[in-house]
């Protein structure tokens, strides 16, 4: 019987293995037509294929950094710091700050930062409202908060050791994307790898004409075949940051200074705004043969053309130049919210006037920052209703019930976050000194200290506003005074006036010189 068991057994195996070794092909098959049709929809026109361009490419492009690049202290920091793990950290500290800020925002920023925690281990330590703190004024929060996680985790789960690759720094560190791991990767570790962010996107889409939407699929890959031909295997990280500093100097988004590119002569945009142009003065006087003209392919455009999934979509428009490249799709609005902010003093027989601030949840938009009492409103709530709704909210914040306390409405001021374009209607309440202590997630504040701790700008604005509207009144009130104050002198020498008119004869009159000096008898 066992026999028998191990031969059907043997056969059903068999079998199955027949089975699965004709479907394989059918499986292989599909996966070859798919690769072919991917590679036959995009023209070689649009990447580098001659070893000998790839290399003049690099030659140029780093003499050109060599001669040219601004010194940074997160580049300083990778040349010379030769402890790996505190490279690793420095460098993964500055390609967050710069995500979506300017570089000379965030210098000042990482200066304090790197003195403040030098090491993956002092960020560990930290608290959130001191990464939030030093985080304060630069957005887009989250930024540092997953920093100030990543840090947690090294130390925790890797033993205070970053990771070592390109592929362990995507996987490990939270927060950390296809670039900013090749960023890392090839400035900090030396790993030959591209770097593909906004500048690198503009520069390689001009370079190699591609003007389909470089946010789909098909062009983000081919963004990043490129970036990996073109990057140089001795100098991975400083040939990322020569294309970065290219598209953020030379060829930016609006009057690009194409006559100072060091790399124009590989650049299809400008060559073939050179041929436009030359097509266009043809045209004007009368040289150019229209019927010869469309019966001959142009050689610097893609042979594919119509067909192919990189090329521009739509007609050259001669005005933007090589600006036609790259072609973004329209951006999204921003959703609109308005909300009801209630500016809370309450006066202090010890020290200057305090204000309340309220923590924001852990998640979502300013996660963990501090914020006055705030409302968001909803579209059913009529504004008559306004105040009652904030009066409410602060009663509830506060735990207690008190008489009602007058709302004092300050203004309206707009801020705008990346993707909500937000109203704050602003109030203002005074209350005793002695209420609202001892309540969780909830701070007293002095006008001095609020400006230093971590609060976003939108909480900073709304504090200028009641700043401004304070010092109307008081300017208001010094006016009314002062004013009153002429009135009083200009009624007192009215009133002598009118005394003076009401005397009998008109009141005492001046003597003449003469009656001074009469005889006596």
């Amino acid at each position: 019987m066992s026999r028998l068991r191990s031969a059907i057994h043997k056969g059903k195996r068999a079998t199955l293995e027949n089975t699965e070794a004709v479907k394989s092909p059918k499986k292989k098959l599909k996966q070859v037509v798919k690769e072919e049709s991917s590679e036959t929809s995009a023209s070689a026109y649009h990447f580098f294929e001659d070893p000998n361009e790839v290399l003049s490419f690099r030659t140029q492009l780093l003499g050109w950094y060599d001669q040219t690049k601004r010194e940074l202290p997160w580049r300083t920091l990778a040349i010379t710091e030769p402890d790996v793990n505190i490279r690793t950290y420095g460098v993964w500290v500055s390609e967050i700050m710069l995500q979506q800020t300017q570089v000379a925002t965030v210098i000042d920023y990482y200066n304090k930062w790197m003195k403040k925690w030098p090491t993956v281990e002092k960020l560990a330590t930290a608290t959130l409202e001191e990464v939030n703190q030093m985080w304060a004024g630069l957005g887009y929060y989250s930024r540092g908060r997953r920093l100030h996680e990543g840090a947690q985790k090294v130390v925790s789960e890797l033993g205070g050791r970053m990771p070592r690759t390109t592929e362990e720094l995507l996987k490990q560190l939270p927060g950390v994307g296809r670039y900013t791991a090749g960023a890392i990767g090839s400035i900090a570790l030396g790993r030959v790898t591209g770097a593909v962010d906004g500048n690198v996107i503009r520069v390689l889409c001009r370079v190699r004409a591609i003007g389909a939407d470089s946010t789909s699929q098909s062009v983000t890959e081919a963004l990043w075949r490129i970036a990996d031909t073109l990057v140089d295997p001795e100098r991975p990280g400083d040939c990322n940051q020569a294309m970065m500093e290219l598209g953020a100097r030379v060829c930016t988004p609006k009057s690009p200074l194409c006559n100072q590119c060091p790399i124009k002569n590989s650049c299809h945009a400008l060559r073939k705004v050179s041929i436009k142009q030359e097509e266009d003065s043809k045209r004007l006087f009368g040289k150019l043969d229209r019927k010869t003209n469309r019966s001959v392919p142009d050689i610097e455009n893609c042979m594919t053309a119509g067909g192919c999934n990189l090329c521009l979509p739509e007609p050259w428009d001669s005005q933007l130049g090589v600006q036609n490249y790259p072609r973004k799709p329209a951006k999204k609005a921003p959703r609109t919210e308005r909300a009801l902010v209630c500016v809370v003093e309450r006066q202090s027989a010890e020290t200057e006037n305090e204000f309340l601030l309220t923590q924001r949840p852990n998640k979502g938009l300013l996660a963990g920052m501090w914020d006055f009492p705030c409302v968001l409103l909803e579209d059913e709530i009529p504004e008559s209703k306004h105040t009652v709704v904030l009066f409410e909210e602060v009663k509830k914040m506060l735990g207690i019930s008190f008489s009602k306390l007058p709302l004092t409405f300050l203004g309206e001021l707009v801020h705008n976050f990346s993707h909500i374009h937000q109203t704050y209607i602003v109030y203002k309440m005074f209350i005793p000194d002695c209420v609202g202590d001892g309540q969780q997630k909830m701070r007293w504040i002095s006008k001095a200290a609020l400006q230093e701790a971590a609060v976003s700008t939108a909480v900073k604005k709304i504090m200028q506003l009641y700043e401004t509207t304070e010092n109307t009144v008081k300017s208001d009130n010094k006016n009314k005074k002062q004013k009153g104050s002429f009135d009083g002198e200009k009624n007192k020498q009215q009133r002598s006036k009118k005394a003076k008119d009401s005397a009998p004869n008109g009141g005492p009159k001046q003597l003449s010189l003469s009656q001074f000096f009469t005889p006596s008898k």
